[in-house]
């Protein structure tokens, strides 16, 4: 029964507080983790606020194809043009 109670003074002197400790410095590393959350969503938050251009990327591409288009029939057009000034 006497080795019984040291056994346990020994835990509680001993491993008791180890066990505290560890268990602090994991809720410090826990805790610490908040601000580095809140300081990656700021940035997702900004990042996302920039694609949100990203959808008028379709439309920018529709309107150069069309100018594209454009300035190749003008193109055509000034090559019958040029033909037709140096036929006549």
């Amino acid at each position: 029964m006497t080795l019984w109670w040291i056994g346990s003074i020994v835990l509680l002197v001993v491993v008791l507080p180890v066990v505290v400790y560890l268990l602090r410095g994991v809720l410090g590393a826990a805790k610490s983790i908040i601000p580095t959350v809140d300081g990656i969503a700021s940035v997702a938050k900004s990042g996302s606020k920039d694609l949100d251009a990203a959808a008028l990327l379709v439309t920018t591409r529709e309107q150069v194809t069309r100018t594209v288009a454009g300035v190749a029939e003008y193109g055509g057009s000034l090559d019958v043009i040029i033909d037709d000034a140096e036929e006549g």
